[in-house]
């Protein structure tokens, strides 16, 4: 229950209206406590009538009009109940899931590669829908609960206390009851929503995966993996609900002695004359009132576990500190840069890792150069650029941009100035302009159609049923490979920055649209920093830099002509293209 805690500054940013709901809540209880009194009065009326042969009518009446009086009052306070602390309830709610979502979006690149995607969907959906319920009911409902209880047993105790502890001897177990079984609750929700999340991760790693699955033909394997797991997860909701189940049969059965008590003390009392059937009748109203607040108290507490054991998952992710965010050192003052990149002894080795991605890695890019890296696969090309835009931290040596520590530099400011187009693309489930916008704001029309031509995609989305505002649905897929590279080159090129990162961004482009990419491009990025990296030598040839990684060093470093000269791993994949050329003529 300790997480819920953290739910208190959420809260107070709505005091006045909470406050105004708990006061509807004591007036909705203060008209509602009076109407057995008025009952148990009009059963008293009605026996003196019978007794007397005469009914005064003017009297029923009276005591009838306050009954319905009372309860249309008492409604309406707890309309205004419902309209104030439920929709308090919905806007934490609201600030809960945006505060998450910028938590997330503050966190590494690091954490989401060892966190599922369906695990934090579960999170954002599940967990914070249980975390409402515990403020929206689990506020107005104890609240409620408690004036219920302390109204009703000030009358009954004035009535007859002797009655009244009497009919209230069960109540102690019912409480303990819900004790002990609410920490089952606890423990077999959490065991449901581990299996939720799990679920949750297969079902968006099979829509994300589906072009893989139909390939293999692996449709009938994952329809039974998620049938099991659809399975295991009815199973624990099953549990669950028999745990819940158990609860309310027993809590009925021991309010049931209350009024089994009741009627046999309070009829004795009836029979001697020392209680009148009104106020048996009258009592027996109040006690039926126990009835809901001891049933609300049980399912109060099964929404309070379930919402603080929702709370302490989202706190696990809530307390992740950010492993890359601005230190005490940064320099706010610092709002450009020009984009000189120094490499200075630079390691890089990934969490978990027993060898380092990179292993003292010493470079010098001036600004408005153009590096180009190239090397076999997993010798830590992108592992390099990625720590440009600090996606990663470098764990020894230095990197600096303009001969300040990145570190130092504003994290918002470095990023602002860097385009930067990854390995694996990524578009949105939006229009070609808007994917092209994505990386800018306030972009025109024409600013959208210049950077499509540098990307050389104009042509192609003219030819679309709606140009630039066609959907190309999600993660681009109705686009083809090269045309969703293109799209995010002009996505970063928009932004017209300092540094210009191409990460085998022009793999699946032909070789004649690649010439015309890069012909835009030294035009464009003429002033500025460009560092390309490719498998193609086509790609690289013209760079005014050319360096080779292999297993995390530079092994060799020159321009084109040099490099070929020298006649190692660059001149070999040379060799091997030009080879590839011929036969591909052939």
């Amino acid at each position: 229950m300790k997480s819920l805690l953290r739910l208190i500054p959420f809260l107070a940013r709505y005091k006045r209206t909470l406050l105004w709901g708990l006061t509807t809540v004591m007036l909705s209880n203060l008209f509602t406590v009076a109407q057995p009194m008025f009952v148990g009065r009009a059963i008293d009326v009605l026996k003196k009538g019978l007794e007397t042969r005469t009914i005064d009518t003017s009297g029923l009446l009276g005591l009838a009009g306050l009954v319905v009086t009372f309860s249309l009052i008492a409604g309406a306070f707890t309309f205004l109940t419902r309209q104030t602390i439920i929709v308090v309830s919905r806007h934490v709610e609201f600030d809960l899931r945006n505060v998450f979502l910028e938590h997330l979006q503050r966190l590494s690149l690091s954490y989401f590669q060892r966190t599922p995607t369906g695990d934090l969907m579960a999170h954002a959906t599940n967990d914070i829908g249980a975390v409402r319920n515990a403020l929206g009911p689990g506020i107005m409902y104890p609240t409620d609960t408690l004036m219920t209880l302390i109204m009703v047993l000030c009358v009954m105790l004035y009535q007859d206390w002797q009655l009244t502890l009497l009919a209230l001897l069960p109540l102690p177990f019912v409480s303990y009851a819900v004790y002990a079984l609410g920490k089952l609750v606890n423990k077999k929700f959490e065991e449901r929503q581990r299996q939720y999340s799990e679920l949750t991760t297969r079902a968006q790693e099979n829509l994300s995966g589906m072009r893989v699955i139909k390939a293999y033909v692996r449709e009938e394997y994952e329809t039974g993996l998620f049938r099991a797991m659809s399975w295991e997860y009815l199973k624990k909701n099953l549990v669950l609900a028999r745990v819940q189940s158990i609860m309310w049969p027993l809590m009925f059965l021991l309010i049931g002695f209350s009024l089994i008590i009741t009627l046999y003390v309070g009829g004795s009392q009836v029979i001697e004359g020392r209680l009148s059937i009104g106020m048996l009748t009258a009592f027996f109203g109040y006690l039926v009132m126990l009835i809901w607040p001891m049933i609300a108290f049980g399912w109060v507490v099964n929404i309070l576990q379930q919402g603080a054991a929702s709370m302490a998952r989202l706190a696990k992710i809530i307390d992740t500190p950010p492993e890359i965010a601005d230190g005490p050192d940064v320099r706010t003052g610092i709002t450009s840069i020009r984009g000189e990149v120094e490499f200075r002894n630079v390691v890089f080795r990934h969490a978990g890792a027993a060898d380092a991605a990179l292993g003292g890695i010493s470079l010098l890019i001036p600004a408005g150069t153009t590096l180009a890296v190239v090397g076999y696969t997993g010798a830590g090309k992108s592992t390099l650029v990625n720590l440009i835009p600090r996606l990663y931290d470098v764990t020894g040596g230095e990197l600096l941009i303009d001969g300040i520590n990145v570190k130092h530099i504003p994290l918002s400011v470095l990023r602002a100035h860097i385009g930067y187009v990854p390995q694996e693309t990524f578009l949105y489930s939006d229009t070609v302009a808007e994917n092209i916008q994505y990386g800018t704001t306030g972009a025109d029309d024409g600013q959208v159609r210049w950077a499509a031509g540098v990307a050389q995609i104009d042509r192609e989305v003219a030819t679309f049923a709606r140009g630039f505002q066609t959907m190309v649905g999600e993660r681009g897929v109705t686009l083809s490979g090269g045309q969703k590279q293109r799209t995010s080159i002009a996505r970063a090129v928009i932004r017209q920055p300092k540094i210009l990162i191409l990460d085998d961004a022009l793999s699946s482009v032909d070789t004649y649209t690649e010439e015309e990419i890069l012909k835009q491009l030294r035009t464009v990025m003429r002033g500025r920093t460009s560092i390309i990296i490719s498998h193609r030598i086509s790609t690289v040839k013209d760079a005014d830099r050319i360096i080779v990684l292999n297993n995390g060093t530079i092994a060799e470093q020159g321009t084109h002509d040099e490099l070929v000269a020298l006649g190692g791993i660059y001149g070999e994949l040379y060799r091997k293209q030009l080879l590839e050329e011929q036969l591909e003529h052939l």
